[in-house]
């Protein structure tokens, strides 16, 4: 069994049955034991309970819908947001979705959808008036009653107008389907969004399927920015042309485009009912043989049917029973006048004026007799006729009893006001009386009362902004009960006080309870970030709405499609937190030019003047010319382009003007690299004869002279330093041609 079964919350709901199961939190069926009626509980489920998110989306439920009061809007009764649980106290609905009634009937009437849209708009106008955008407008968060009352639901998502409007600083986008296209690409969200939604709605009950439908979310969501919808008579001729222009005007993308309110989409479809420019074909439901004549579109699920499931089973949704279907339209509190068909009208004014008749002679009866039975009751008391009544009779207990209905009901009775006091009677009620109930008094007798001046009422105090401890030591000094709730705040720092209900300077009675919320600071969540590259913009742009993350979009030139993401700031599969930027680097299709420069060796051993000519597809477009190889070791040629392109080099001997072709390579100018496919360096430079060769010399005789005999200097006076003068003569010599090879 469920282990909130039989729990009770804030010691008064007590849980009896679960009644739905839903995504993110699950509804059960309660009794109030304080108001003595019966609630729905919806619960925020366990594993969900530590998660920052979905407790954000849980109380902006609450507290979006909190300050909205209509009957087409499900009432809030209490939250609840502790440590261990999170829960909304609403009121309870025995009835179905809409998205359950819908698919049970397929394509809808003309009637039967304008005034479930009526009452949709009816709902968001006054919620658009209240500053509440919903922004997850859909069947399956409208509940409606077996008499065709329509309830919205599920604020989950809801958005202040406010607020900051946009779409990626608030994680959810709502329900992919019914999105505004400004919703999808992340843009301001705000009462047109909604509208935008209940057009997507009326278009799916009228054709029975929706405009925009594929397997893929992120698909879906650029359709609803970038397509347009199949005109809605095309898939169903009976749609009354009128209709359809109110259907695509809702739909239009561009929100000025669109009713700019929902009191103006209310207003056409009104005149629209009154003056409908073409007759529905689709034919009227029978009712069947004994049936009431009102109309009721469904059975009242049963707890394993319950309209709060979020899963529930088709099958039993098939199987449900449509009763007495022979009218179009329903009884219905609201001012649906125009919705009902005339001869029925007549029916029930027959009937409800026979009712009212009998209905009045009843009270006329009940009231004389009333009359009749306290004037003898009075007089039995007071006797102004009887000998004895006039002399005493009993004194009645006054306290409780207002001032001035005793002063007209007991004439006999001589009251004087001596003073009033503040108590738990109501303002001008007796509280005091000096002649005891039950003494016998006399006609004409003085009896000295006190006046209650009513319950004694405390203002509020003002504590916003004040640390929650000093808030409630403020709220008791008052004599009121302070109640502390937890909730998330952009603004307002961690515990301190945003805002209490009753508001400030309300009055209420001593020991009334106040609830004080108090900030938690500003809520954030983590996402994994996606992979961005390969997305075109659209789809890139439509993912980071749906994962929460901001964008900015730069350009760059590449050779991939144009609009293509090439490169992404965030590196895919890190977390981050939500509404962090994320910079999107996209194609524009224009293929990016670098420049590669080719080296080509020259050999130690080359000598003369060369030119270098480098050729592309054919084309001479790099040229070195008076490379003089003595030298240089290497010649550079730089070449532009884009991709990878193959070159030819070209070697010139300028000296004797002979021609050959060194190599040819691959240049890779995304890579900025370039690499040989057939090089003959040595080769080339041998075949415009550009090598030195060294030869030896060719071989001579001795030649021996002659010994001068005939002189030899003595040794004394033979100088030892002309030989070393001789040979420093030559050094400098020797050096000088090196240093000139070198060069």
């Amino acid at each position: 069994m469920d282990k909130n079964i039989g729990r009770i919350l804030d010691g008064r709901y007590e849980i009896t049955e679960l009644i739905g199961e839903g995504g993110m939190a699950d509804v059960y069926k309660a009794n109030d034991n304080v108001e003595n009626k019966i609630v729905a509980v919806k619960i925020l489920k366990k594993e969900f309970a530590e998660n920052e998110e979905f407790v954000r989306r849980f109380r902006n439920e609450s507290k979006a819908i909190a300050v909205l009061s209509h009957p087409n809007i499900v009432k809030v009764f209490d939250v609840g947001f502790t440590d261990k649980i999170q829960f909304i106290v609403m009121e309870y609905i025995d009835g179905i979705t809409l998205k359950e009634y819908m698919e049970k009937e397929g394509v809808l009437t003309w009637k039967d959808s304008v005034h479930f849209i009526i009452q949709i708009l009816r709902a968001l106008q006054h919620a658009h008036n209240k500053g509440i955008v919903h922004r997850d407008i859909k069947p399956q968060n409208i509940m409606m009653f077996d008499d065709g009352t329509i309830k919205v639901m599920d604020f989950g998502i809801a958005k202040f107008a406010r607020e900051d409007g946009k779409t990626a600083t608030d994680q959810a986008i709502g329900s992919v389907h019914y999105i505004s296209p400004e919703q999808a690409g992340g843009g301001v969200t705000n009462e047109k969004s909604d509208i935008y939604s209940v057009g997507v709605m009326l278009y799916e009950m009228l054709t029975g399927q929706k405009p925009f439908d594929t397997d893929n979310p992120v698909s879906v969501a650029v359709m609803h920015m970038q397509s347009k919808a199949i005109p809605p008579r095309e898939v169903n001729p009976d749609i009354p042309p009128a209709l359809e222009k109110i259907i695509m005007r809702a739909m239009e993308k561009d929100p000025e485009k669109r009713y700019q309110s929902a009191a103006d989409m209310i207003k056409e479809i009104e005149d629209f009912k009154q003056h409908p420019e073409t007759v529905s074909a689709q034919k009227v439901r029978a009712g069947k043989s004994g049936s009431s004549g009102s109309t009721r579109y469904f059975k009242k699920p049963s707890a394993d049917e319950s309209a709060y499931d979020d899963d529930y089973d088709e099958k039993n949704a098939s199987e449900r029973d449509v009763y007495d279907e022979d009218n179009d339209y329903y009884n219905n509190d609201e001012p649906y006048e125009d919705d009902y068909d005339d001869d029925d009208e007549e029916e029930e004014e027959e009937s409800r004026s026979l009712f009212i008749y009998i209905l009045t002679a009843v009270i006329i009866v009940v009231i004389i007799v009333a009359v009749i039975f306290f004037t003898s009751l009075i007089k039995n008391i007071f006797g102004s006729d009887s000998p004895v009544s006039n002399r005493e009779f009993a004194m009645i207990d006054l306290v409780g009893m207002n001032y001035n209905e005793v002063m007209e009901k007991y004439p006999q009775l001589d009251l004087n006001i001596t003073g009033s006091a503040y108590s738990d009677y109501e303002a001008d009620a007796i509280i005091e009386q000096d002649v005891e109930p039950g003494t016998t008094v006399k006609k004409g007798v003085e009896v000295n009362v006190k006046i209650s001046k009513g319950v004694k009422m405390v203002k509020v105090p003002s504590v916003t902004n004040m640390d929650y401890q000093t808030a409630q030591t403020a709220l008791e000094q008052e004599g009121l009960i302070a109640d502390i709730k937890f909730m998330t705040h952009e603004e307002i720092q961690e515990d301190y006080v945003i805002k209490t209900e009753p508001e400030a300077k309300t009055e209420v009675e001593p020991g009334s309870r106040v609830v004080v919320y108090v900030s938690k600071g500003p809520f954030v969540t983590t996402v994994i970030v996606p992979t961005f590259v390969g997305m075109t913009e659209d789809e890139a742009k439509a993912r980071c709405t749906y994962e929460d993350l901001e964008w900015e979009i730069i350009e760059r030139d590449s050779t991939e499609p144009i609009g293509t993401v090439i490169a992404q700031s965030l590196e895919p599969d890190t977390r981050v937190d939500s509404g962090t930027k994320i910079t999107l680097t996209i194609s524009n299709g224009n293929a990016p030019s670098s420049s590669v420069p080719v080296t080509v060796p020259i050999p130690d051993n080359a000598s003369g003047t060369f030119k270098f000519v480098l050729y592309v597809e054919g084309v001479p477009t790099v040229e070195k010319s008076n490379v003089n190889a003595t030298y240089a070791s290497t010649v550079t040629l730089t070449v532009e382009g884009t991709g990878t392109q193959v070159v030819v080099v070209e070697l010139t001997n300028q000296d004797n003007n002979m021609t050959t072709v060194i190599g040819k390579y691959t240049v890779d100018f995304d890579n900025q690299s370039f690499s040989p496919i057939s090089e003959k360096v040595n080769e080339a430079f041998e075949e415009v004869d550009g090598l030195y060769h060294e030869t030896e010399p060719p071989a001579t005789e001795a030649v021996t002279e002659p010994m001068q005999t005939w002189w030899s200097p003595p040794e004394t006076e033979a100088p030892q330093t002309e030989p070393a003068a001789e040979n420093n003569d030559q050094q400098p010599q020797d050096g000088n041609d090196q240093n000139v090879q070198q060069q």
